[in-house]
């Protein structure tokens, strides 16, 4: 079936992970604010939506022998995937950015203000996603996985106190929401992450890594 501009993007990336290519490409924020459909992003952005759409046809009839197929997983194995890969990686780029942050509002802080208004939001920032990886690691993935054993056992799961599955995992929307917020707002404070024409390595650097 060929992909329609009604298509909801969040879903086409769960579907086919190659999609997040194109709409990063395009600036198409898919993870954030994913429960769009490609118009109403294509409008929003001023792109033209015939575009997207062929570039994401052109994607799709690519050779997929290649790459993992994250949609196949078992839910246990995914949230492992997410806690090894991507939370570590997050992790260390905190701790590099809050670095480099902070030298470059030292030396450039002053002529260049922004900065300052980037560092704060960063902050704030890291310390919402330390708090919202460590919920997803000793909240919703034990709980995942203990679902998971539970189904195979053919036991029952004792019902948690947080009542159903879809309380911790709606807090996780509402908190990548917020997130995609604060990363808004720091992209168009450092106009997209694009340092001063004379910038200095360590301003290219922090930007490139942001």
């Amino acid at each position: 079936m060929r992909i329609t501009e009604n298509a909801n993007i969040g879903q086409l990336v769960a579907d086919d992970y190659r999609m997040a290519s194109i709409f990063k490409q395009n600036g198409i924020d898919f993870c954030c604010k994913g429960n769009r459909s490609i118009a109403e992003a294509t409008k929003e952005l001023n792109l033209n939506t015939q575009e997207i759409l062929s570039q994401l046809e052109a994607v799709k009839k690519e050779d997929t022998t290649s790459g993992d197929d994250f949609q196949s997983w078992p839910l246990d194995l995914l949230a492992d995937y997410i806690e090894k890969t991507h939370h570590r990686y997050t992790e260390a780029k905190i701790t590099e950015l809050k670095h480099l942050l902070e030298k470059l509002v030292e030396v450039h802080g002053k002529e260049n203000p922004e900065l300052i208004e980037i560092q704060k939001i960063f902050d704030i920032s890291a310390g919402e996603m330390a708090s919202h990886m460590k919920k997803e690691e000793l909240v919703l993935f034990p709980f995942i996985r203990k679902m998971i054993k539970t189904k195979k056992s053919s036991s029952k799961i004792t019902v948690p106190h947080f009542g159903t599955v879809e309380n911790p995992v709606n807090m996780m929307i509402h908190e990548h929401d917020e997130q995609g917020r604060l990363l808004q707002q720091m992209a168009e404070l450092s106009n997209n992450y694009t340092p001063p024409i004379n910038a200095c390595s360590t301003y290219k650097v922090t930007y490139a890594t942001m």
